[in-house]
């Protein structure tokens, strides 16, 4: 385990030196994995709940979704298990709907401690702001930690342990993951229905470079944007060993010039899965986006999960019904699907 003052002191310019100019470094490498350490399932279930607002009874609307998919919560007895939820904690607007809604985390921590589990952190590294307490407190999030007596870890300047990358589509060496994660037994994604103007949506899988911390990858995680939004992406979901989930809040997504400065778009629904590149397929055809479009997600269904319709069985909701015409970016308009 390295410390802070350590990774500082010792580690800090190991990863800038493939990326700077000048420094002297053998040509990048195509992106590449090894096929045999993943087994992509056979097929993936996501499930689409209805939720209209924020003031409906979620604690009860995720529980029974969370009850769909047992099997793969330790027999739906997560007794003696550790659970972290990581929402979209990312920067505050009065005006805006950038970050997960507080109410769908109220949900999950209720929701998450009804099926048994003995510990249930929240836990985040937001990417803009550096006062964490000021997001916590203008987000109304802090509230909903103190009325439910949770407790938060800010993943920014957590003690964190260096990770070979599972997959190589960075020239990152190394990912310095916060011990908070690596102890986890269940992580569980849950970010904002988003567009994002670099790499066209914001799901689960972009969620997790929340989890990366700033006292080393800067602010707004300056090294991974330099790696590559997309590549580092994927080598960040193929290397968290903890099992995964996702839950989408998709009741008030962001359209347009996400993931800060778009607008409001009410989908009324929750995405949820552990299959993350299947739920991020699904929550991206909600928006009327083709997810074989969106390259990290498009490479991430070759070996991380399931991206294909046929793939993926569909539970709750029909698609259909809660689709809705997310505006994107002009430079973007070729992700849309057809009519």
């Amino acid at each position: 385990m390295w410390n802070r003052r350590q990774l500082l002191k010792a580690s800090l310019a190991a990863p800038l030196a493939p990326l700077l100019p000048g420094c002297r470094s053998a040509p990048p490498a195509p992106p590449a994995w090894d096929r045999a350490a993943y087994r992509r399932p056979a097929q993936s279930r996501v499930a689409v709940l209805a939720a209209s607002s924020y003031q409906q009874p979620l604690d009860r609307i995720l529980l029974d979704g969370l009850r769909l998919f047992e099997g793969d919560l330790w027999g739906g007895n997560l007794a003696g298990k550790t659970v972290v939820l990581k929402p979209n904690l990312v920067e505050y607007d009065p005006k805006g709907v950038i970050n997960t809604d507080p109410a769908v985390v109220a949900a999950a921590l209720e929701a998450f401690r009804r099926l048994g589990a003995a510990q249930v952190l929240v836990a985040e590294g937001p990417g803009h702001r550096r006062d964490t307490e000021y997001l916590l407190t203008a987000s109304g999030l802090y509230a909903v930690l103190k009325e439910h007596q949770a407790a938060f870890v800010d993943l920014n300047s957590d003690d964190v342990r260096p990770l070979r990358p599972a997959s190589r589509f960075t020239r990152l060496n190394e990912l310095y993951l916060p011990e908070t994660v690596l102890r986890a037994d269940l992580l569980v994604s849950m970010p904002k229905m988003k567009t994002h103007h670099w790499v066209g949506v914001t799901l689960a899988m972009k969620n997790l470079f929340g989890i990366l911390p700033g006292a080393i990858y800067g602010w707004p995680k300056n090294l991974l944007h330099w790696a590559g939004i997309g590549n580092s992406i994927i080598d960040i979901n193929s290397t968290v060993p903890a099992r995964q989930f996702a839950i989408v809040d998709g009741i008030v997504g962001m359209e347009g010039n996400g993931p800060l400065q778009g607008d409001a778009k009410p989908c009324g629904v929750l995405v949820l899965g552990p299959d993350l590149v299947a739920v991020d397929a699904t929550a991206a055809r909600l928006m009327k986006i083709d997810p074989g479009r969106v390259e990290y997600l498009a490479q991430a269904g070759q070996f991380l999960g399931n991206l294909s319709e046929q793939a993926i069985t569909q539970i709750g909701e029909r698609i259909d019904r809660h689709q809705q015409d997310f505006r994107v970016l002009d430079s973007f308009r070729p992700l849309k699907v057809a009519g």
